[in-house]
């Protein structure tokens, strides 16, 4: 089944003459009823009954009206989309964060590209680095922004943003609450919650275990959000990055002795075809400066 014979079939049922519709479709009569009389051969029936005045709609006619019509409108609309995205007037970017990197980094970059295209759509994964790396390898994201991506496959390319340390974070009415730092000896006696979503908890734990600090009596956590409702309750004290949106009713503050640090990095693909907006997000990125933010 062709689109021109679609195209045909749905000019003579809307005027009901073979004549007119070759008119309306600018090609001679002969081609225009060729046409349906193939589509008829395919369909296995008649879908008029060639009478005069006026043709009209045999019963097959009818019932594959519609259908014809649902696939001819789709053909045409995934041709413009398909247009619009060569052209540029849509931007689509699917792009990859671990659960550890806040989104309300990229929204002024985000905004600042939104400017380039009449229509953006984007496409946000959350997973954990090797989650993230699988999305970039498997072709689901574009862009990838992680602390660190378990994966060793040498088609990934590394950009790195900018380097945070990570702080001590504790509630309004804690022991430590308003100190700008502490030491590491003001930890023994604390419930410390692991962060298990962060790509460096590990990292972390071993540096504080090797400072004699028992991370073993803390709690486990899963995400941002219940990590922060558990210091607001006093039940644990935790080390999150400086970028990491913690309410302004909470203290954080430098652990002295402490060299908690993580670098983030804007991952691609090499070799792979970029979408003109996942271009313009990359430059951009990679052309900020993080200075401010990072602290």
């Amino acid at each position: 089944m062709e689109m021109h014979q679609v195209r045909y079939f749905l000019a003579v049922a809307q005027l009901l003459n073979f004549t007119r519709a070759a008119e309306e479709c600018n090609v001679t009569q002969p081609s225009l009823t060729r046409a349906i009389k193939q589509l008829e051969a395919e369909l296995g029936g008649d879908l008029f009954r060639r009478e005069r005045p006026a043709a009209q709609l045999t019963e097959l006619g009818q019932r594959m009206h519609p259908l014809l019509k649902q696939c001819y409108d789709a053909a045409i609309g995934a041709r413009s989309l398909a247009s619009s995205f060569r052209s540029g007037e849509i931007g689509a970017l699917r792009i990859a964060l671990t659960h550890s990197i806040d989104l309300a980094l990229l929204i002024p970059h985000l905004n600042e590209i939104k400017r380039q295209f009449n229509r953006l759509e984007f496409r946000f994964l959350r997973g954990s680095g090797r989650e993230v790396g699988d999305f970039l390898k498997k072709g689901e994201a574009e862009l990838g922004i992680a602390a660190e991506i378990d994966e060793a496959w040498d088609r990934l390319d590394v950009w790195p943003l900018f380097t945070e340390s990570f702080e001590l974070v504790v509630g309004d009415g804690h022991r430590l609450a308003g100190r700008s730092s502490v030491e590491l000896d003001d930890l023994r006696s604390e419930l410390l919650l692991s962060r298990t979503f962060c790509e460096h908890a590990r990292r972390i734990s071993a540096s504080l275990r090797e400072h004699g600090i028992d991370i073993e009596q803390g709690h486990e956590v899963s995400n941002e959000r219940d990590l922060i409702e558990l210091v607001e309750a006093e039940m644990g004290i935790a080390m999150v990055p400086h970028t990491s949106p913690v309410p302004e009713r909470l203290t954080r503050a430098a652990v002295t002795g402490l060299d908690a640090r993580r670098t983030v990095n804007l991952y691609g693909v090499a070799g792979r075809q970029r979408t003109a907006v996942g271009n313009a997000v990359m430059r951009m990125l990679r052309g900020a400066d993080w200075r401010e933010i990072a602290g």
